[in-house]
């Protein structure tokens, strides 16, 4: 899983709240089991027409927004259904980060395993991060996880947190097996020794 530290890049805005994740990617894109490729189907039902023609109104057909490595979104984004492809759709397409007010809570953790950061401000500090992207839209957003901030285009900061197990996942770049892994001595260490007073388990 790649690292998430800092991230300095376009943000494109999303301001609608409850986006599922039907609509980050719909059902139809579920038949493959790979990860490569998602992004064409990211938000497909507002990025396309009937004939799969851009819709030059929807945002990530806009330039620079179709170069987005950050969304800003409403509240609750990500609920519905707990497809990981969602996750995988918004990397493919060069998301790292989501910012909102509030995520669906298997989106949210979805977002830790594939390395794509889910950060939480205030209302109002969500809707002035959009607002500046809309205004300014050549003008980068920047993230930094490692000190937890925020700043949008006009060079305002906002302060945010995260849990310290999801931000040691990002920042080292580990999914749950790596973090575990990362103990693999002391577990063959305790292994050894309940093998020692305990061999009827480990017959065969």
């Amino acid at each position: 899983m790649e690292k998430f530290t800092v991230l300095t890049g376009i943000a494109a805005p999303l301001m609608r709240p409850n986006i599922d994740t039907d609509a980050i990617i719909p059902v139809a894109y579920l038949i493959t089991t790979t990860r490569d490729g998602m992004g064409k189907g990211l938000f497909s039902g507002w990025r396309y027409d009937r004939d799969h023609r851009e819709r030059p109104d929807f945002v990530l057909n806009r330039a620079p927004y179709r170069h987005a490595g950050i969304l800003v979104a409403g509240e609750n984004f990500g609920c519905g259904s707990s497809r990981e492809h969602a996750v995988w759709a918004l990397k493919d397409f060069g998301i790292r980060c989501v910012i909102a007010p509030s995520f669906a809570s298997i989106f949210q953790e979805n977002c830790i395993k594939n390395g794509v950061a889910p950060v939480v401000l205030r209302e109002d500090e969500v809707r002035h991060v959009a607002a500046r992207a809309e205004q300014a839209p050549d003008q980068p957003t920047t993230v930094d996880l490692a000190d937890q901030t925020v700043v949008a285009n006009d060079g305002r900061e906002f302060r945010f947190t995260m849990a310290p197990s999801a931000r040691e996942a990002l920042l080292l770049g580990l999914d749950a097996v790596g973090l575990t892994l990362r103990h693999e001595a002391d577990i063959a260490a305790f292994q050894a020794a309940d093998r020692a007073q305990r061999p009827w388990v480990y017959a065969v």
